[in-house]
């Protein structure tokens, strides 16, 4: 999925439901974040990053109704997915498990092709811990992308973890677990992680740092 199909996405989204507003969550809220962190000249992003063909999308006042409508209106096998190639999953608030506060920090993506219409899209430290907490085997890749180009910071990450308040999540076993990722994957070039149909020559450079002293991350 490119971002100007999940403006796509956002626009339709909320012209079916009567919103203004919708939240993304996900591997594909990353999409903004990739263009805010490119650079000058835009630097080149594996392809791992943008390929799954599903963004999953909440209702900004959480609705259930509004959910089901989006999931049966853009979901899988619907007519917009057939004719576009990529489809809504309609989702909730409570789908991703991730660092209280995590709207506030979230992306607002809103332009002309999102029709002002706008998609707060989830930060990447934030989809880096929910991803961490569902562990499923089919988003390590990502979630190994995420640290060796440098989306997700360990001493953010780490900073937000305490943050994560759920019955069945063990966060001192998810801190372990997540420390030795990133230790696993500092040794690790960043040219593991490019899809075949990648820039051989993707530069090394990596993101702006999203964890700057006296941000909104400073307590």
């Amino acid at each position: 999925m490119r971002q100007e199909q999940l403006e796509h996405l956002i626009r339709a989204s909320g012209a079916i439901i009567g919103d203004k507003e919708i939240v993304v969550i996900g591997s594909q809220s990353i999409l903004p974040w990739l263009t805010k962190f490119a650079g000058k000249p835009p630097r080149d992003w594996p392809g791992i990053f943008t390929l799954s063909s599903e963004a999953d999308i909440i209702p900004i006042d959480n609705s259930e109704e509004k959910s089901n409508l989006i999931d049966g209106t853009l979901g899988e096998d619907s007519y917009f997915h057939k004719m576009y190639g990529v489809y809504a999953q309609g989702v909730s608030m409570e789908t991703a498990v991730a660092p209280d506060g995590w709207f506030a920090r979230c992306f607002r993506l809103v332009n002309q092709n999102t029709m002002e219409i706008a998609g707060w899209c989830m930060h990447p430290a934030d989809l880096f811990i929910a991803k961490s907490v569902a562990n499923r085997e089919k988003d390590w890749a990502f979630l190994d992308a995420m640290i060796a180009y440098r989306l997700a910071r360990k001493e953010t990450v780490l900073h937000l973890l305490p943050k994560v308040h759920h019955p069945f999540v063990d966060v001192e076993l998810l801190h372990k677990n997540i420390v030795s990722r990133f230790e696993k994957i500092g040794e690790s070039s960043t040219q593991e992680f490019l899809m075949p149909e990648d820039s051989a020559s993707s530069q090394e450079k990596p993101a702006d740092d999203i964890s700057q002293p006296g941000g909104m991350f400073s307590t």
